[in-house]
Parts: C-alpha cells; structure tokens; sequence
C-alpha cells in the first residue's frame, strides 16, 4: 500500500508550469536585450565565462530540485503488514454546571471558562473511552452521547453556556439521572460521572441519584469550582449587580461538602479545580485505573516513510546550481 501522508502539499506542483512560463518569458527577454545591443557573437563575447545554454541548465536543477522537495514534503509512504489492535476503554459521561451562578469570577476569567478549560486538558489526556457530554442547571440537557468522537464533543463544549439551559438552579441529581440513562444498562462495570459544579444550590435528590447510579457500578467524581468565600454576580446583560429579596448582593460560594459526599456515595474522588493540567492528569489516572471493556479492534498498518529519497536529491541539485558560476560582463580597465 502506497500513499502520500500530506497529499495536499503535492498542489504546490501545479505552480511549476508558472515557474517555467516566467524562465521561459526571462529568457526570450534576455535574447532580445542582447540582440539590441548589437551583434549577437561580439555582444556574447563581452560576458567573461558565458556558456551557451548555462541560464537554461541552473533553471532545469531549480525546478527540478523544487519539485522534489515539495514530493519529499508531502512524505510518500509504504505500507507494511496491517494489524488488528484490540482497544479497550471506558464509558466517560461529564456533567457541566451551567448555571448562573458559574459565571462568578473568584476563578479568571469565571468559573464556566475554567470548567471547560478543564475538560478540554481531560479530553486531550483520554484514550480510546467513550465520552459524552451532559449541561445542567434547574434541568438537564445531553448535549453530546457516548462517542470516540472526541472533536464533536469538544465543539458542543465550546457552545455551552447559560443560555443553553432556560430553567436556572443546580439540579445536580437531575444530571445523574440523564448520565444513568445514558450508560448501557446491559453493564454493570466500565462506566464512570464526571460532575463539574459549584454545587450551590442544595439538591436534595442529589444524594439519592448517586447512590442508585453507584448501585449500577457507575463511579462518579465530583470537581468543585469557585471558592468558599465566593464572589458576587452580576446580570449579564446590564452588568449590574444581583440583588436578593432583601436588596443584598447575591454572592456565590462553592459547597464542596455536596460535592465531597456525592463523590464518597459513588466511589469515586472529589478534586477542587486549580491548575487545570494537574487536575485533569490525576483524574485521567484514576480512570485509568479501571477495569476498560473491549471497545472493538482496529486495523493498524505501520507505514514507513520515503521523503529522503527526494530530498536529498533536492539538496545535491541546489548544491550542483550554487556551483554553476554566472557569466559577468568584462571590466576593461583604462592604464596610465
């Protein structure tokens, strides 16, 4: 099996016949400016070292050398004996606070930028698992099943916010009973929660939902985001500050004790969001940690690439060209 790893570098080849159009056009101009300036031998005959058909030659190993070097570029590669490799993984299904109150800046630049940042670093560390993705705040909404299609999930991420959820609130129990939906119910084992929240708001069916999905082997850990001093909101239109009832300021805290018990009800860890890197790594490593289903095999063929053959015919030729001297015209000096 032969192919080209970057087929598309092999377009610059069409801007070769313009490459030899403009020597080409170069070339007949010369011929005419000498014939200009006189009789073709004597005018010839002015230039020290010239050879006929030298500029034509330095144009053929430039071209030549370029054409290569743009095949070398696009890495023309042999198969060798395809394998099949067994992939096994786990079913991954994150839970995303989108509520209001996400939006608090005791993380910079807010907590829903950084929740996502986090997830994005998970995703990037993660492989061969399933992962979905899950927004919730009064309700909650899949926004992306089950999938080996990490981009598509990352896109949805990217799109999620506030407005994606119009009943306000952090129904996390809400959000666990969609993920226990969404896992394959003929499993028992291989399927792991994510929720990232703040937990402000107390759901009181929260603890429940956990441990009926801890009853089902799902393994759940819980990030918090914010601080415990909190920090206040602001309406996102108007800018201006969230008031209470009362006319106070609404100000919002991270419960990490909601957090922390719904992480021990599902057998799993609870994590306040830092550094993102960091975080995610320990998370990844403990999803690592367990037992992967076979997710199906994949054909695997080890290419072995050929660029240098057309390289280092490419640098032979420019070296070959530099070397190929220029005539000059002759510098007749006046003696006293």
């Amino acid at each position: 099996m032969i192919r080209f790893q970057h087929p598309e570098y092999l377009w610059w080849l069409s801007a070769l016949p313009l490459l030899v159009l403009a020597l080409v056009l170069l070339m007949m101009w010369r011929s005419r400016r000498l014939k200009k300036m006189g009789d073709s031998p004597v005018t010839t005959a002015q230039f020290l070292g010239r050879i006929p058909g030298r500029l034509a030659l330095k144009a053929v190993l430039l071209l030549s050398a370029l054409m290569l070097i743009v095949v070398g570029a696009a890495n023309l590669q042999g198969g060798g004996h395809p394998e099949q490799v067994q992939r096994k993984g786990v079913d991954v299904m994150i839970a995303l606070d989108v509520s209001n109150s996400m939006y608090a800046q005791d993380l910079q630049p807010n907590r829903l930028t950084r929740a996502k940042q986090f997830i994005e670093r998970v995703l990037d560390k993660l492989r061969n698992d399933r992962v979905g993705l899950i927004i919730f705040a009064g309700r909650a909404y899949l926004q992306a099943p089950l999938t080996v299609d990490y981009a598509s999930v990352q896109l949805m991420l990217q799109n999620a916010s506030p407005a994606m959820a119009p009943t306000q609130g952090t129904v996390i129990g809400d959000a666990i009973e969609m993920a226990m939906k969404s896992f394959s119910q003929k499993e028992r084992n291989h399927k792991t929660l994510i929720i990232i929240s703040d937990g402000e708001d107390h759901d009181e069916k929260a603890a429940a939902a956990a441990k009926e999905a801890a009853d089902q082997g799902i393994i759940i850990h819980t990030i918090g985001v914010g601080s415990e001093q909190g920090a206040p909101l602001f309406n996102e239109d108007s800018h201006t500050p969230k008031l209470d009832e009362n006319g106070q300021q609404v100000i919002s805290k991270l419960n990490q004790d909601e957090l922390r018990n719904l992480a021990e009800i599902g057998g799993g860890s609870y994590q306040l969001l830092g550094n993102a890197e960091d975080a995610a790594s320990r998370l990844v490593g403990r999803i690592d940690q367990m037992e992967g289903r076979n997710m199906g095999s994949i054909a695997y063929v080890d290419f072995q690439s050929y660029f240098q053959f057309f390289l280092l015919p490419a640098l032979l030729l420019l070296i070959i060209e530099r070397l190929i001297p220029g005539a000059r015209p002759i510098r007749l000096w006046k003696t006293a």
